[in-house]
């Protein structure tokens, strides 16, 4: 693998390389001082990951991950000296298309490099999660309102339908990864108050710094964000974050739970939690909803989206022009799981007319 740094700091690079070197798989392909310089080179010679500082002089690496992403998309690790006191610049960064995020290796004792394995694992991590091709978004294409209005007609036809009404209060389930926590944000703060269903959001981001990141939507939306905990029935107007490295999942008895094995691809296990294992949870059950996928690399969310589908939910997924990598959403839509395909600034109001049917 091929590996692109990007720091304005000598001490960090060096920090950063002999990391790097520790792993015979990985090979530094660059070395990038600032964000502009950094979207050059990966203009130039795309690597398979790059390590992202945040602070530098010219262009930021929020802006540069976004530039980069427009550009020549590629897997973007935030590498930043601290990934708590830099959070409200971290999750810009996720949003703009960055993974993960992770502290900056520094030099112990002569040689040794502290934080290398920890820098080494986020890598390999990355390195599996890239299980589609990445695609650069489209320019979002200017939308008069009328056009908006007739989005309706890209509504496909309903899947095997199970009738009846459903216990308890509906629920909004909203899957993301890569440039998700900004989508998420947008999604929520444009939904009505109060607002009569509750919301699950799976948003794939490191366990170190989940509490982070629901804080961060909280003052980004206005929403009361708390962390999902087993046993807790969701409320209407309540938005629950994943919290754990286990599969969130919604039990038979309406209360949310974890578990540790997969129901879906037991064997192939990339993200915890996973979108897919939330919603196959869901499509089991009784409640009834609506259920979102949202920009992201892989395919994690699709299978689980078409389950849902298939059981009665209405289905929404985040299309090409709008997203960072529409490899999740992208994949729902490919196997026929989205009722509807829709720019970020339309969902929300599809969520409020879904939601408003299943109420009445």
């Amino acid at each position: 693998m091929k590996i692109g740094i990007v720091n304005d700091l000598a001490v960090a690079c060096e920090a950063l390389r002999r990391a790097v070197a520790q792993d015979q798989a990985l090979e530094v392909a660059w070395i990038a001082r600032d964000g502009v310089e950094a979207v050059e080179c990966a203009r130039r010679a795309r690597p398979d990951v790059i390590l992202m500082d945040l602070i530098m002089p010219r262009m930021d690496g929020v802006e540069a991950t976004r530039e980069i992403m427009r550009v020549a998309p590629c897997p973007i690790l935030v590498v930043t000296a601290t990934v708590t006191g830099n959070a409200s610049l971290v999750y810009e960064a996720l949003g703009a298309g960055a993974l993960d995020a992770v502290n900056t290796p520094t030099f112990a004792r002569g040689a040794e490099v502290d934080g290398a394995a920890e820098l080494l694992r986020r890598i390999r991590l990355i390195a599996r999660v890239e299980s589609l091709p990445v695609h650069a978004p489209q320019a979002a294409p200017a939308i008069a309102p009328a056009a908006q209005r007739t989005s309706r007609a890209r509504v496909a036809p309903a899947l095997g339908v199970h009738q009846g009404s459903a216990p308890g209060v509906p629920i909004v389930a909203i899957g993301a990864s890569t440039g998700g926590p900004r989508a998420v944000a947008d999604v929520i703060r444009a939904l009505p108050r109060p607002f009569p269903a509750a919301l699950l959001v799976v948003q794939h981001v490191s366990q170190l710094f989940v509490q982070g990141f629901a804080e961060w939507l909280a003052a980004e939306t206005g929403a009361r964000v708390v962390l999902a905990r087993a046993g807790h029935a969701p409320q209407a107007g309540e938005v629950l974050v994943a919290a754990e490295d286990r599969h969130l999942v919604l039990a038979s008895d309406g209360r949310l739970a974890y578990r540790d094995e997969p129901v879906l691809h037991p064997s192939v296990q990339l993200h915890r939690p996973a979108v897919d294992e939330l919603f196959a949870s869901l499509a089991a059950g009784r409640q009834r909803g609506v259920a979102v996928l949202l920009t992201g690399m892989g395919r994690d969310g699709a299978e689980g989206m078409l389950r849902l589908r298939r059981a009665g939910w209405h289905t929404i997924a985040q299309d090409q022009a709008t997203s960072i990598v529409w490899g999740m959403p992208g994949a729902a839509v490919e196997l026929g799981a989205a009722c509807e395909v829709l720019p970020i600034t339309a969902i929300a109001g599809a969520i409020t007319g879904a939601i408003a049917r299943k109420v009445e």
